[in-house]
């Protein structure tokens, strides 16, 4: 049976709202929300990876674990990499899920069934992805907000391999087009081979890490959430999801 481990990446830095992993809500700290939901889903081993003293504090006085990494990394996908050295499970370990640690909200089951799903498909690497509300066609050009081209319908199929990644995109000239959510599973090899890779011209200017997957030969399987997390991006997101989770036990 194939083992897996569930890795947070987290930091402080981020532009438009920083200090974010540790705003509260319902008096629990935003990674502590994502870190609990990781730890329900029973998958495997789940740990904090970040650059930061004080989100490691935050962790460890919480009940967690959490390792501390190198502040030079690029992507989340690097961070990630070397806490699997700092782990020393890798022998132990044959998939590595990716979660962001900004999305408190995620479904536990979307998380769920990404795991079967790439463990039954024998994925190199695989992500969620959501329809979009037809009747918002703003999403399609907010470039906040990522958008996946899959080979097939995913609400018929439950999975399918990514032909791209776009942050703004044109309904007219493509079929299958859906919201991507921020979680990847890998197998163990495909991250070595991944972190290796140079990071891609397309990657940087549209600052979108799997696309260096997609340019040197790894495909990505995408399956299909049910539900639409919120992530966290700004101080309107941030009080939109309090709203929101106020009620939320």
């Amino acid at each position: 049976m194939a083992k897996s481990i569930i890795l947070i990446p987290s930091r402080l830095a981020a532009t438009r709202l920083p200090n974010k992993p540790l705003l509260k809500i319902n008096n629990k700290s935003i990674i502590m929300h994502v870190y609990e939901k990781a730890i329900e889903c029973g998958i495997g081993d789940v740990f904090v990876t970040t650059c930061d003293e004080e989100i490691i504090s935050e962790v460890q006085k919480n009940g967690g674990k959490s390792i501390l990494t190198s502040k030079d990394h690029n992507t989340g996908t690097d961070r990630i990499a070397e806490a699997l050295d700092k782990i020393k499970l890798e022998n132990e370990v044959d998939y590595i899920i990716n979660l962001q640690g900004d999305e408190p909200l995620i479904d536990i089951s979307d998380i769920k069934n990404l795991s079967n799903k790439a463990i039954n498909n024998n994925s190199d690497l695989a992500t969620l992805a959501c329809k979009i509300d037809k009747s918002n066609q703003d999403k399609y050009t907010n470039s906040n907000i990522v958008k996946v081209v899959t080979q097939d319908n995913l609400q018929q199929t439950s999975i399918s391999q990514a032909v791209k990644f776009e942050r703004i995109i044109d309904v007219k000239t493509n079929n299958y087009i859906y919201q991507h959510i921020g979680i990847y599973i890998y197998k163990k090899s495909i991250l070595r081979k991944f972190i290796n890779l140079n990071q891609t011209e397309n990657e940087k200017v549209k600052k979108l890490e799997q696309l260096r997957a997609l340019e040197n030969g790894i495909n990505i399987d995408v399956a299909y959430a049910k539900t639409m997390p919120i992530g966290v991006d700004t101080k309107e997101d941030y009080v939109e999801l309090k709203k929101l989770m106020k009620y939320k036990k």
